[in-house]
């Protein structure tokens, strides 16, 4: 259907019908049918998966995928295009969409400031920062990347940062 152009691809195997606006609900629905739904309930889209569902990075190749640091990773370990990253994560910085939990707007962009290589990062943060609908603060997130204790890269994400300061757009 997608080769008659009845369907838009969205993600792998999530479709659309053509003209329909990618909304974060959409794109979150799409990607929760790549995540088994053994472990759905148990891992939170994140980093450069969550720009991408929030509107604001190109689709990833692989789901990258948090797993509470309170919940047993052992059994996650063999799900196929999917990267897990084991971290702590608060009561705001999840939220529910489409049927799949998504990091925060805010634990989003702090994510991509602290893991994200310079040249993909910056563009995902300019475009959240730029997106009212996420209300993502950059003072907040320096203070946020501030408050983060003894974690490596703050230094690089500081300056990630500060480069967004100087270069607005």
């Amino acid at each position: 259907m997608a080769a008659d152009g009845i369907l838009s691809q969205l993600y792998q195997r999530g479709y659309m019908l053509p003209g329909t606006a990618a909304t974060p609900q959409l794109r979150a629905r799409a990607a929760s049918f790549a995540v088994p739904p053994a472990i759905r309930q148990r891992v939170v889209a994140g980093r450069m998966t969550a720009a991408w569902i929030y509107g604001c990075a190109g689709e990833p190749d692989r789901l990258a995928l948090l797993v509470d640091a309170s919940r047993r990773v052992s059994s996650l370990r063999s799900t196929r295009g999917c990267t897990l990253h084991e971290v702590r994560l608060g009561p705001f910085d999840v939220v529910s969409l489409g049927g799949l939990m998504v990091s925060s707007p805010l634990r989003t962009a702090l994510d991509i400031a602290l893991h994200v290589d310079a040249e993909r990062a910056l563009p995902a943060l300019r475009k959240m920062l730029a997106s009212p609908e996420l209300d993502v603060r950059l003072r907040l997130l320096t203070l946020a990347v501030e408050a983060t204790p003894r974690v490596p890269h703050k230094k690089a994400a500081l300056e990630k940062l500060s480069a967004l300061q100087e270069q607005p757009g």
